[in-house]
């Protein structure tokens, strides 16, 4: 039998808490193992209980899941954290992702791109709800003074890649989905996500969001 995906939930909501468990417990490969409801908490459930994947909100009392993300990955636990959150601020969205957590998605996501998170930052892979990635560059814009100079190698590298790769490297830069992806250029999401792993690996990026930003600082934009 194959061994499910072990899941701690952060939330100083118990509601909140409550209705993910529910939704979650559908899942046949899916188990919510317990619940935190501040970063202190979640730090010493992580230890206590090694899930899979941690459910961090990121405003709490205490210490905030910013801070909770940022201390579980220095004390290189084996969990993968993924943000959920209400907020769309841009700030909190860039502070959580330079902590080290692995996906981000706002709570209004429904049940099945939820479980499709979990298992996917289970895996390794990282993932960024679609809607904030675009909030996320502008974040990064921001905070380097809109500065768009190539960083080193870039022309190296982007020579490495096919036009149809560029092509989607620039969608990926304004947040496009797999599937959006696939319709703009009328090809499958299998083939879209092929193109994709051969962008991570000739731009020596982990994910998509790495790649987009990379993109962004390589003067690549949307067309």
């Amino acid at each position: 039998m194959t061994r499910k995906i072990r899941v701690l939930i952060v939330d100083d909501q118990e509601l909140v808490r409550t209705g993910i468990q529910t939704l979650l417990n559908r899942k046949s490969d899916i188990e919510v193992v317990g619940w935190a409801g501040d970063g202190e908490a979640a730090i010493r459930q992580v230890v206590a209980l090694d899930p899979d994947v941690v459910l961090m909100d990121i405003r709490m009392p205490g210490v905030d899941g910013v801070e909770a993300t940022r201390r579980l990955v220095a004390q290189r636990v084996r969990a993968a954290v993924i943000i959920l959150t209400t907020f769309h601020d841009d700030e909190n969205i860039f502070n959580g992702l330079e902590a080290g957590a692995r996906g981000y998605l706002l709570k209004d996501v429904d049940h099945k791109a939820l479980a499709e998170a979990i298992r996917t930052v289970a895996a390794g892979q990282a993932l960024i709800d679609p809607q904030v990635t675009a909030q996320v560059l502008r974040e990064f814009n921001r905070r380097s003074g809109n500065v768009v100079a190539q960083p080193p190698r870039s022309a190296e590298r982007l020579a490495l890649l096919t036009e149809r790769e560029r092509m989607i490297l620039r969608l990926l830069v304004g947040g496009k989905t797999n599937q959006e992806i696939g319709e703009r250029l009328t090809i499958s999401i299998g083939t879209v996500k092929n193109h994709i792993s051969s962008i991570l690996g000739k731009l020596d990026v982990r994910d998509r969001t790495q790649a987009a930003l990379w993109a962004q600082q390589a003067g690549l934009s949307e067309f």
